[in-house]
């Protein structure tokens, strides 16, 4: 069970967003939402949550403009962001890893998983995270380039 983690859930599919949240909640979170990449930059500079679950096809503003401009901003920088999307691909896995993503969750998803998806991320620093991220970056790499 979450101690009170403020979660920002991004997604444009309102079921997306129904089905986060009640999972989410039930296990101790504080749910946000927003149904797009600017609504979530909004939210952001004002909520502070503790962890972004992001999707990534979105109107005005998708999932990777948002991942780089929480990246390049200094206040927002350390909020670990987990992608949510149907983007399978090993390129957009790549991409999401080499642009900082904490990891990466693929649609469809299982929503009783979101809760340790997000555990795990909440307990790991900032130093184990970017090692991981490293390392699962160099296999996708290694994967795509035999």
């Amino acid at each position: 069970m979450s101690t009170n983690h403020k979660v920002l859930v991004v997604d444009d599919e309102p079921d997306v967003l129904l089905l986060c949240r009640v999972n989410l909640e039930f296990e101790g979170y504080e749910v946000l939402e927003a149904a797009d990449g600017e609504a979530a930059m909004e939210q952001l500079r004002v909520e502070r949550p503790d962890v972004i679950l992001l999707d990534v096809m979105m109107p005005r503003m998708d999932g990777w403009q948002v991942l780089q401009a929480i990246k390049a901003d200094e206040e927002l920088r350390s909020i670990p962001v987990v992608m949510l999307t149907a983007k399978v691909q090993d390129q957009d896995q790549i991409r999401g890893w080499s642009e900082g993503a904490a990891d990466y969750i693929t649609k469809p998803f299982s929503p009783l998983a979101l809760s340790q998806v997000l555990q795990d991320v909440l307990a790991t620093d900032a130093e184990d995270e970017e090692r991981r991220r490293q390392m699962i970056l160099e296999k996708l790499q290694l994967l795509q380039n035999p």
